[in-house]
């Protein structure tokens, strides 16, 4: 069946004019039949075709078809509901009267429906099979004053103007909208043909009054044409940005052939012969270079709009940016970077030394490259004449396989705050070269070492190539910082992808995923710093030339901050010189009662504390007309003015109290911030428990553990212990701090020696702190660390040190001063440690002295 023709403006209006004749003879009846719409609201005086579809709808309109057509015709303020009851209604809707009805195949009812008459629903009286119920009618207030016959011409204007911009209401609706004098009328079907909400439609017809009815009308149609404006002139923005791209496009082609016409070049050409000039200048190597034009010739015939000639300007933009062939001259004076190296950084003497023998092999190469070799070669057959020089053309076997090496590689280990970062910089300024400084604690992406293919959006060269574009030279200080803090997961390995970088052998043809291009790295000196070597993979640990700093003593941090921290805490606090001097006591205090660190980090934290306390003081002192250039005197920071600044001691250490009662050793210990000392503490009770380990102990270390109590008991004779005592307590091994992990082997002597310390009852020596490996026949076994494990045993006032016998080689690593200043027992059997811990230093070592080293060094006698 064909629905187009009842669906018609012809049979709309056939509806339209039979609906005065109607309304003239429309009453209410008591009852009536309800029938729920979703999504709109009709009005009275209003004609609106309606589609019914839901069982329970389709039989209301049935029999009320074969009644008297009348039905009540209400709004769902929630459209989703499928069976609405009485309370998912509205109470306030449209007697209406079913003019047509055509029933589809699908069982769905098309109808067309005139509204008569506002209605109340004020009870309902059956729910099934439908909704039905008793109604009122309840007649609109139409007031006649002048203001509703301004809001009607308003109206009219506004719809007007809406119909100009919405081209989905009809013409013939149009047409009686403008042709109504009745206000109510108008309010309807204005507010039927305007795209609103249901809560909105629903609002106006519950209005009684006309006039509020005509007011929420402006209020929506204004804000309708305001859209409908507003999308316009989007749409018309829209459209003029393609026209304005098109006669863009369409202006270049008639530059384009005006300017070929004339001889000259276009934009496109003149930038591609610029890159080519920039090309031919770089000094590019074959390889990049044949790479280079080839993406340009590319480039030249695509057009300048195209995706693609953006990203290869971008890429021919980088590889001529790379200095290829420009290198920084070396400052090859050794005095003179000497000093440099002297006036940045006390002390570091193997780090100095280190950069000056690359700075005097590089001067004699260059020397002697200016001049021929006396030395006359041996001919041998098939590599050089008698002349030395190889037939025109051929390269040596050696050469080709090994080409001589320009760059450097070092690593510097050490603690934080030893002066790793800066001493690059130094490096820097005494060679003469540009230095460059690149992170890498944290990384977890091989791309931010290689780069990225050049096939993702966005991407772009590494870090290498990137520092190298942005320094300008290919010969920098490169430093590559926290090198043993490199991540890895799903994205790849850093660590890997430096192995290349780092490679003397393979780094002169470098290749970024980017550049996909080879780069020569083989002139940048190459720095990288870690505090510790176990997390650096061992491949890549090989190729770097590892250089020890080891924290400074208390002489050596004192020199710094008299040289190097004091001035410079006192110029960014805003200072004078003779406003502030801190005595050499005071730095002592400062460094013994408030540090506790390897390097000088902390302690220039200190001294800074100290200068703003005292520039708080010169500033509180000045008058407000005063310029403050003349100091006010000197404050002078002494000894036991120190805490006056800083507050109570933070740190102190208790040797001599924790180890007068028996069963505590004093043990050394190696950490990444430098070294420190440890107390072996043990007791025993009565019990058969066995053995406890308490302190966050690593696997070797209770291993280490567990020997250094089977040999005390196996020497339980000879060191006068009962045999039997084992049998008849528990014994409990515990090393502070607890929170802190501890592993390794080193602690075994200072564990035996604290329980045979506890087992004996005698307290071990205060002043002697021990370090070294044992095994259950009592071997004492060389540990690392020494330089470290020292250096802390003299920070808490140790004065003797138990090392094992093997280790007496690291004694020369030791700065002089605390050599000096302490003795050291070299021992190989565990038995010789408990002769120094509970023995007479006098009747069981002799001292020996060393005329190279001046220390003291004892051995068993």
């Amino acid at each position: 069946m064909d629905f187009s023709n009842m669906f018609s403006q012809e049979a709309i209006e056939e509806a339209e004019k039979a609906q005065h004749h109607e309304r003239e003879r429309a009453h209410v009846p008591a009852e009536l039949p309800i029938l729920p719409l979703r999504n709109t609201v009709v009005y009275p005086n209003t004609v609106l075709p309606l589609v019914v579809q839901r069982p329970r709808s389709v039989r209301l309109v049935d029999d009320a078809v074969i009644a008297d057509r009348r039905v009540a015709l209400v709004g769902m303020p929630n459209p989703n509901i499928e069976d609405p009851r009485p309370g998912d209604v509205y109470t306030i809707g449209t007697m209406a009267l079913i003019h047509r009805l055509v029933r589809a195949p699908d069982d769905t009812l098309h109808i067309i429906v005139q509204g008569l008459e506002r209605v109340e629903i004020t009870e309902f009286t059956q729910t099934d099979p439908y909704l039905r119920g008793k109604v009122e009618a309840r007649p609109e207030t139409v007031e006649e004053s002048v203001e509703v016959e301004a809001l009607v011409r308003h109206i009219g204007a506004l719809f007007e103007k809406l119909v100009g911009l919405a081209p989905y209401i009809p013409d013939a609706v149009v047409t009686n909208v403008l042709n109504t004098d009745d206000p109510l009328q108008l309010a309807y079907m204005v507010a039927t043909s305007t795209r609103m909400d249901v809560p909105t439609r629903q609002r106006i017809l519950e209005l009684d009054s006309v006039a509020e009815k005509l007011r929420t009308l402006v209020g929506v149609l204004t804000r309708e044409v305001d859209v409908l404006e507003l999308g316009k002139k989007i749409q018309k923005d829209a459209q003029s940005g393609i026209e304005q791209v098109q006669r863009e496009y369409f202006l270049r082609e008639q530059l384009k052939a005006i300017r070929r016409e004339l001889g000259e070049e276009d934009e496109q050409t003149a930038e591609v012969n610029e890159l080519r000039a920039k090309i031919e200048a770089a000094g590019m190597p074959e390889e990049a270079k044949k790479e280079a034009l080839r993406e340009l010739d590319r480039m030249a015939n695509l057009p300048t709009a195209a995706a693609e000639y953006s990203v290869i300007r971008t890429y021919l933009t980088w590889l001529v940016e790379l200095p290829w062939q420009v290198v920084t001259p070396d400052k090859l004076d050794i005095k003179e970077a000497r000093r440099v190296l002297d006036e940045d950084h006390y002390d570091l003497e193997k780090i100095k030394d280190r950069i000056i023998e690359y700075l005097a092999v590089r001067r004699l190469r260059q020397e002697r490259r200016r001049r021929p070799a006396k030395t006359a070669f041996v001919a041998a057959e098939g590599t050089a004449d008698g002349n030395g020089e190889h037939p025109e053309g051929e390269e040596s076997v050696e050469n080709y396989l090994r080409p001589e090496r320009e760059g450097a590689i070092l690593c510097f280990v050490g603690p934080p705050g030893v002066g790793k970062t800066s001493l690059g910089r130094s490096i820097a300024r005494a060679m003469g070269r540009k230095f460059i400084r690149q992170s890498l604690g944290g990384v977890h992406d091989e791309a931010e070492i290689r780069g990225h293919r050049r096939t993702y959006i966005g991407a772009m060269p590494g870090r290498i190539i990137q520092a190298i574009r942005r320094v300008g030279s290919r010969n920098p200080v490169f430093m590559l910082d926290e090198v043993d803090k490199i991540g890895s997961d799903f994205r790849g390995d850093p660590s890997s992808a430096l192995l290349e970088v780092l490679d003397p052998e393979q780094n002169r043809e470098f290749r970024d995923n980017y550049l996909d291009v080879p780069f020569d790295l083989s002139q940048v000196m190459f720095i990288t710093t870690a505090n510790v070597l176990d997390t650096i993979p061992a491949p890549l640990r090989d190729r770097m030339e590892i250089l020890q700093l080891s924290g400074y003593t208390e002489q050596e941090k004192v020199a710094i901050a008299e040289g190097y921290l004091v001035p410079r805490q006192i110029r960014e606090n805003g200072l004078l010189p003779e406003e502030i001097s801190f005595e050499r006591e005071a730095l002592r205090r400062i460094i013994r009662d408030y540090t506790r660190e390897a390097g000088v980090r902390e302690l220039e934290r200190q001294i800074g504390t100290i200068c703003r306390k005292v520039a708080a003081q010169v500033a509180a002192e000045l008058a407000p007309d005063q310029e403050g250039t003349q100091p006010q005197g000197t404050t002078v920071i002494t000894a036991d003015t120190v805490a006056d600044y800083l507050g109570r001691p933070i740190y102190f250490y208790e040797v001599a109290e924790r180890t007068q009662v028996p069963g505590v050793a004093t043990g050394l210990a190696w950490t990444p911030t430098g070294g420190d000392i440890l107390f072996i503490e043990a007791t025993k009770m009565r019990g058969n428990k066995g053995f406890i380990l308490t302190g966050q102990l690593g696997e070797v270390m209770r291993e280490s553990a567990q020997a250094a109590l089977s040999y005390v008991r196996s020497k339980a004779r000879d060191l006068g212990i009962d045999e039997e005592e084992f049998e008849k307590v528990d014994i409990h091994l515990h090393i502070p701090a607890g929170a802190i992990p501890k592993d390794g082997p080193s602690a075994g002597v200072a564990m035996a020696t604290a329980l045979a310390s506890l087992m004996k009852g005698v307290p071990v020596n205060s002043k002697l702190g021990m370090t070294g490996e044992i095994t259950l026949r009592g071997q004492v076994l060389p540990v690392g660390g020494i330089k470290e494990k020292v250096l802390a045993a003299h920070r808490a006032g140790l004065e003797i040190v138990c090392l094992p016998k093997c280790n007496e080689k690291d004694l020369d690593d030791i700065p002089e001063d605390v050599r000096n200043r302490m003795t050291f027992i070299l021992v190989d059997r565990v038995e010789q440690v408990f002769d120094a811990a509970f023995g007479s230093s006098e009747g069981s070592i002799r001292v020996k002295r060393k005329k190279k080293q001046q220390n003291r060094v004892q051995e068993p006698g």
